[in-house]
């Protein structure tokens, strides 16, 4: 006959509270920041690889994003949609608010040190609170859009890197 394993209140509490534990150890916070240095993110396009600087860098709910300054003088905008690692990656300037600004067939996203806009004119399509960002303070709400418009690139883009890969709605 097998032996029937029970724990008093007590005991089944305090185990209880060490698997809680072990979880919340275990298991990476959803709303924690992605690993970054001073490139950018670990493992992702929203990343300044060298001779380029980060002149910024942010995490949104759903999107990375990385503004590289190149040893010139000019900006690039580098943003992953977390959900499905998608990519873009096209020049970029600074507004006179000090917003970095990218267009890339009529959407222009504004990023600042509080969101991420993505718009089509006038017209907001989206705008992402900031949840982690690096640089320095810009204004919160964007100024119209300066930059001008920018060709695609016509080669395709490698797959996502490990950290683009989304998941769980993100």
């Amino acid at each position: 006959m097998p032996s029937v394993f029970r724990l008093s209140a007590p005991r089944l509490t305090v185990a209880a509270a060490a698997c809680a534990a072990l979880l919340t150890i275990a298991v990476p916070s959803a709303t924690g920041a992605p690993a970054a240095d001073g490139q950018g993110y670990v493992d992702s396009t929203a990343r300044c690889t060298p001779p380029n600087a980060a002149a910024a860098f942010g995490s949104t709910a759903t999107s990375r994003v990385a503004i590289c300054k190149t040893p010139d003088g000019q900006y690039e905008y580098r943003g992953v949609r977390v959900r499905d690692g998608a990519k873009l990656i096209i020049p970029a300037s600074r507004n006179g608010d000090g917003a970095f600004v990218a267009v890339n067939d009529g959407i222009t996203y504004t990023v600042t040190s509080s969101s991420l806009v993505v718009s089509a004119g006038k017209q907001v399509i989206r705008e992402e609170p900031m949840v982690d960002f690096h640089g320095s303070q810009t204004p919160s709400a964007p100024t119209a859009p300066t930059a001008k418009s920018t060709t695609t690139p016509t080669t395709p883009l490698p797959p996502p890197l490990p950290a683009e890969v989304g998941g769980g709605g993100r």
